[in-house]
């Protein structure tokens, strides 16, 4: 019970941070995929960055452990771009979807029962697509490469991870934006990444996609077999973890008075329609994808690409290329204005 109540905070933590920054919601993904406001990069960026840092004298110390997702080849090419598609339709990641449901977001939760549905039928047909996936390179990271915590090793993550904070503000100065929320959101999500990575408290890092095929594959019964086996604890995890982000959002949005049921946001009507039943219809869709994608790379944002970032680990850079790919290419072609 004490560590269901750990993991429940731990997300509620990070639904709060998403919220404080909007990371979370449509138009800020969905601006994101159109190139038009960077925050959601920036932020990833930071985290990256600092986090790195912190998480190479944490394993340094022995106080956490690597847990690195394997080069799949296939799945990171090919689920990357799958994911990015869906993202950039669906306009939610799969940790954000719980958030905004939280704020009363009701396009979030047709996404849930899509990506619920694609984590079922990546459960079914997993056995027939493994050929794909592959070749499994193994677990590579810049710590194998190194092969000890030695002080070129510390040497190499501090530039690396310097490089990428300062290509976040380098990135902020281009656009010249002046909301600085993401400076800070990123520090909180990296400083609360290296906690949950302690072995005193979960020994894991933070994820998200995982729980879909799991809770899709409870509420279906198909549970009689080797992948959901291989979930199931870091599915539940992964459950309880976004209940925690969504029930935060909630009480967050109530208490700064911003909660409000909506199914058609702005961005939507203003590139695509105002119709209900064709957003509902393309978050169904985008959901989908969104986690079919991510069960074929291993991980999702937050899972694969921010901590697998912060191990530096080569999937999960690899992935993170492959899913900006394809959010930009989906999101010029599918979010065209109206006057085009």
């Amino acid at each position: 019970m004490g560590t269901t109540i750990l993991i429940f905070l731990f997300g509620a933590l990070f639904g709060l941070i998403l919220q404080y920054a909007g990371l979370n919601r449509y138009n800020t993904i969905s601006s994101q995929a159109l190139l038009k406001n960077n925050t959601v990069v920036k932020t990833i960026l930071v985290t990256i960055g600092l986090g790195a840092i912190l998480f190479s004298i944490t394993t340094g110390l022995g106080l956490s452990q690597f847990h690195i997702k394997p080069f799949v080849t296939g799945g990171l090419i090919f689920g990357g771009l799958i994911f990015g598609t869906g993202m950039a339709i669906l306009g939610y990641c799969p940790g954000t979807m719980a958030v905004s449901l939280g704020e009363g977001s009701m396009d979030a939760l047709v996404g849930i029962v899509g990506g619920l549905l694609g984590g079922v039928v990546f459960t079914l047909v997993l056995p027939s697509i493994k050929s794909v996936l592959g070749p499994d390179l193994g677990k590579l990271s810049l710590y194998s490469i190194t092969g000890s915590f030695s002080f070129t090793y510390y040497l190499m993550i501090i530039v690396l991870g310097l490089t990428i904070i300062y290509a976040a503000f380098y990135i902020h100065i281009k656009e010249k934006a002046v909301d600085k929320k993401w400076i800070y959101a990123g520090v909180a999500l990296a400083i609360l990444d290296v906690i949950v990575f302690l072995t005193a408290t979960t020994n894991r890092p933070i994820g998200a996609s995982t729980s879909y095929p799991w809770l899709g594959d409870v509420i279906a019964g198909a549970k009689d077999n080797p992948y959901f086996q291989k979930i199931s604890t870091p599915g539940s995890w992964e459950g309880i973890f976004l209940l925690g982000a969504m029930v935060a959002a909630f009480v967050g949005s109530l208490l700064k008075g911003n909660f409000k049921i909506t199914l058609v946001h702005d961005n939507w009507k203003e590139y695509k329609n105002n119709s209900a039943g064709s957003r509902a219809i393309w978050a169904f869709v985008g959901g989908f994808i969104l986690i079919f994608g991510a069960r074929m790379a291993g991980g999702c944002t937050s899972g694969h690409v921010i901590s697998g970032g912060m191990q530096m680990a080569f999937s999960s850079f690899t992935f993170g290329i492959f899913m900006f790919i394809g959010l930009v290419i989906t999101g010029k072609v599918f979010y065209k204005t109206k006057a085009d």
